[in-house]
């Protein structure tokens, strides 16, 4: 058992466990994305900034590391996502995937 412990830690599998964000935590450091986002991620300013609540994890995180790393380009963003750490930006990603989306479709 140790040896399957030892095993999945050395080759990335148990990376997920100590990877993932805390929505308590990023609700805390959410507090200047409500200018643009509004405070539950459902209460964009305009257009141009999307409705964030709701939206699945994986897509938030990869879209926060893609700001920071420049594969995403968006100049607002990418000022704010540059002194983000890695827990900083799957905290944010957990708050904001724990909200309920308010988006509707409209027929």
């Amino acid at each position: 058992m140790i040896r399957i412990l030892v095993l999945a830690l050395a080759t990335g599998l148990g990376s997920a466990a100590f990877a993932a964000g805390d929505a308590a935590s990023g609700k805390q450091k959410s507090k200047t994305c409500e200018a643009c986002h509004g405070p539950d991620g459902n209460s964009p300013i305009g257009p141009d900034f999307p409705r964030l609540a709701g939206q699945h994890y994986d897509y938030l995180l990869k879209s926060l590391r893609d700001y920071k790393s420049g594969a995403r380009k968006n100049p607002i963003m990418g000022g704010q996502v540059g002194n983000l750490s890695s827990q900083d930006m799957a905290d944010l990603a957990a708050f904001y995937a724990s909200q309920k989306g308010s988006l509707h479709i409209v027929r």
